[in-house]
């Protein structure tokens, strides 16, 4: 994802939450024809080249359609959808777990329907806003040679041996919601609790920084200028395995915060039946199992066999997927303009 995270609040804030309004899927959609083109935003990369390998081809195949791609971060695309809702260019929308919930209230995107055939198989959590196509916890990571023991609740941070050392995620996006709202639920708290977090966060200060991305992140690991933070376990794990062996993912006895990316039809697609058979085909195992092996993201269905050793890097089965902590983003949303000041104030400041 490459828009920064300051720049995605800005996004999600100015492009407004509308009045709630939902959609069912439209009772006749076509069937898709030679020729046909469906317009997928999604980021660029690991990604952009798994769904080409194992959705695109096999789509391509089956139907002879075009597939075209708008690649980057979900504030950009976000923007363009609602700026084009009801008549929109894009057929599929990938986007993160509470920009999906909310554009489904804003009649932006569409409820996930049995139309897609392996929604049947979803776990619940994957089913809002949306059809999960991967499940991307945040949780803390930090370097397990600086640490007395190892980290096993969300409170561990508060520890005084951590004091000065801890690389805060800045702002509001997925990682710096995570931290604040995994605060409230290890002090006993809720959503509704912003006063007691934020009394919380700045006991924790001096931070050694504010990060602002993963890359600037490992990079003050690397250079030990910040020894813990809170981070998607994915990117993680993969900076554990190619750089830096020192950091651990910790898992939380309170749990770890649910992230998910999801794919999302728009309202007034003109390939329905395309952009369904396009969701099906990442929901498969195929495509599944390259998030899991190339990208380390968790499979989001319950019918795909993984290997054992990506089991233990992963989120797998019903029992581990329930662990995963939800928020109320609805009430987040709602507040968000109102906490990013009082963040940029109280916490960064």
């Amino acid at each position: 994802m490459t828009i920064s995270r300051r720049k995605f609040n800005k996004l999600i804030v100015g492009a407004g939450l509308a009045a709630p309004f939902h959609i069912i899927r439209p009772a006749a959609a076509q069937e898709p024809k030679k020729g046909d083109e469906l317009v997928v935003g999604i980021w660029g990369g690991a990604q952009e080249r798994i769904v080409k390998e194992y959705v695109e081809k096999p789509l391509v195949e089956k139907y002879g359609c075009k597939i075209s791609y708008v690649l980057g971060g979900t504030g950009d695309r976000r923007a363009r959808a609602y700026a084009e809702r009801g008549r929109p260019s894009f057929d599929v929308l990938y986007l993160n777990i509470f920009e999906s919930r909310q554009a489904v209230k804003d009649g932006v995107t569409q409820e996930p329907t049995a139309a897609v055939k392996n929604f049947e198989a979803l776990y619940p959590s994957a089913r809002k806003g949306g059809y999960g196509v991967a499940f991307n916890p945040c949780t803390i990571v930090y370097d397990k040679t600086k640490a007395s023991k190892p980290i096993t609740s969300w409170k561990d941070m508060w520890n005084p041996e951590w004091k000065g050392r801890i690389a805060w995620p800045d702002g509001l996006g997925a990682e710096g919601i995570s931290a604040l709202m995994m605060t409230a639920r290890a002090f006993g708290g809720t959503e509704k609790d912003f006063d007691m977090v934020v009394d919380k966060v700045k006991q924790l200060k001096p931070f050694a920084a504010i990060q602002a991305s993963q890359a600037q992140l490992f990079e003050m690991f690397d250079q030990k200028l910040a020894d813990l933070s809170v981070e998607f376990g994915s990117f993680t794990q993969s900076y554990v395995e190619s750089r830096n062996p020192n950091i651990a993912i910790a898992a939380p006895s309170e749990g770890q915060a649910l992230s998910m990316n999801v794919a999302c039809i728009t309202v007034g697609t003109k390939n329905q039946k395309l952009a369904e058979e396009w969701i099906n085909l990442h929901l498969s195992e195929p495509c599944m199992l390259a998030y899991a092996r190339e990208i380390y993201y968790s499979p989001t269905v319950n019918n795909i066999t993984l290997p054992d050793d990506l089991k233990k890097k992963l989120v797998v089965g019903e029992s581990q997927v329930s662990q995963l902590v939800d928020f109320d983003w609805d009430y987040i949303n709602a507040n968000r303009a109102k906490w990013q000041a009082r963040y940029d104030r109280e916490i960064a400041g």
